[in-house]
């Protein structure tokens, strides 16, 4: 690879950690960078991974984005993007998260998906994901965007690790007792107010398929979805926008039973 190539993507993973511990989001890295593809996006995530591992932090699993029409639309991209789960993004739920730590925070709902064996692409399907998958769990995902705006291409999004700052878990449900997940239909409350609805039939048509997609998209690199690992596969419909002025927002899934949790608005979220 060319000394310019390893450049730029030194360059693009140190403005996205700065970002980060700034709460200041940058100008997309396509625009800095127009040749930025999606080899030196994933490179870029993989730096900054690793070095949150030499921090002490653990791998846990992964998240998909963008695997809903909708999302795509809203942000102007053509396909999903996966990003890593470490350790220390997880939040309490019923715990309080303060928005101004992040750059430009969004409230996802998911199902959560946990891994009993491992997936290894290509070649993974739904029956795959479903055979190895031994519990379910509500999910909200805090998503966050180190690209100023949200204006990502799909290698901005790559490169920020898809957009995750951590999620809040309910408790699992083994998989003989979980109910049709393609056919799950979710409520988003902010303080006992419904502000969006969904189903889980949009992500990718079953939330199994989007499980599947980062499998398959990671054995290009020789990676794997490793057992023990929580998916989550990406919004059961367009992330929350509703802006507030400060104090804090009480989100649920409602019909996931997920429970609460409070982010205290320093500014608007």
């Amino acid at each position: 690879m060319r000394p310019t190539a390893t450049r730029r993507r030194m360059e693009a993973a140190r403005l996205l950690r700065e970002a980060e511990h700034r709460t200041a989001p940058v100008e997309p890295l396509t625009t800095t960078w127009p040749g930025l593809d999606r080899a030196d996006a994933y490179a870029v995530q993989q730096d900054n991974v690793a070095r949150h591992l030499t921090s002490g932090s653990t791998v846990i699993g992964h998240k998909v984005g963008l695997t809903s029409v909708p999302m795509r639309e809203l942000l102007g991209v053509y396909e999903p993007d996966f990003g890593h789960l470490l350790d220390d993004m997880v939040h309490r739920d019923g715990g309080t998260v303060r928005a101004a730590r992040y750059c430009a925070p969004r409230v996802e709902p998911e199902i959560c998906f946990r891994l009993a064996r491992t997936l290894r692409g290509p070649g993974v399907t739904i029956s795959d994901v479903l055979t190895a998958t031994d519990a379910v769990a509500p999910a909200l995902e805090i998503v966050d965007s180190r690209i100023r705006d949200w204006r990502i291409a799909p290698a901005d999004a790559l490169a920020d690790n898809a957009g995750s700052a951590g999620p809040v878990r309910g408790s699992w449900t083994p998989m003989a007792y979980a109910p049709d997940l393609a056919a799950v239909n979710v409520d988003l409350l902010v303080d006992g107010s419904r502000v969006a609805t969904g189903s889980s039939k949009e992500v990718m048509g079953h939330p199994a398929a989007a499980v599947a997609w980062p499998a398959n998209a990671l054995a290009a690199y020789g990676k794997r979805l490793e057992a023990g690992y929580a998916i989550l596969p990406g919004a059961n419909h367009s992330p929350l926008h509703r802006r507030r002025p400060e104090g804090r927002g009480r989100f649920r899934s409602a019909r996931l039973r997920v429970g609460v949790f409070h982010l205290t608005t320093a500014r608007p979220l």
